[in-house]
């Protein structure tokens, strides 16, 4: 016995058109359509880029911060570099409650709070008692910046010769160490223990 099986629609199969799930099928008014959210959404974000374009141009980029940096006073010491990259500020001038830089970057808060675990090492010296400090420009200044000479005499500290402005003897005023400043030479004060001070040296 023969069985029949029913056609299809011949109509249909000569297209070659698939049905899809729900018996809707997705023609050229789909692929439209999908053209057309791309084309929207590509839109968008063009124009979502012009804005943020147009506010930075507006506003202007968030200023850059530059970190802390040592620099070279012009008499020849350690300073703080302020953010104009132009100003080079003596170390000791540093978290005095002066704003010496333009912007105030040297009384910075967090930099000031815990001195001088708070400073940068640059700036920091310290003493033949490692609890006392000084900043590092008072190093080798020809004054007891320390109280026991440590910033000024080895072995703590080697500094080069007295400057041009200096005496070299065993002074006997407390705030010098190896030098007095030769504007106390031939004042008839003793300064140094050997009397040099009156003697031997020239004066300013």
């Amino acid at each position: 016995m023969n069985k029949i099986f029913p056609q299809g629609d011949s109509g249909d199969n000569a297209a070659g058109t698939k049905a899809l799930p729900g018996g809707e099928g997705c023609g050229p008014l789909c692929c439209s359509r999908q053209g057309a959210c791309l084309s929207a959404f590509l839109l968008l974000l063009l124009v979502t880029l012009a804005a943020l374009i147009a506010l930075v141009s507006i506003l202007g980029f968030p200023p850059h911060t530059p970190g802390v940096q040592t620099c070279v006073t012009l008499t020849n010491r350690t300073g703080f570099l302020c953010h104009d990259r132009r100003s080079c500020i003596p170390a000791s001038r540093v978290c005095d409650g002066v704003r010496t830089c333009a912007h105030g970057e040297d009384e910075d808060e967090a930099m000031c709070r815990d001195m001088p675990q708070s400073l940068p090492s640059f700036l920091v010296a310290r003493c033949g008692d490692p609890s006392f400090w000084i900043y590092s420009d008072q190093k080798c200044d020809g004054t007891n910046n320390c109280g026991d000479c440590s910033d000024e005499l080895s072995p703590v500290t080697t500094c080069p010769p007295c400057g041009p402005g200096w005496w070299r003897c065993p002074s006997t005023v407390f705030g010098y160490c190896g030098c007095i400043p030769r504007s106390l030479c031939r004042d008839h004060t003793q300064h140094c223990s050997d009397w040099s001070d009156e003697y031997s040296c020239p004066g300013p």
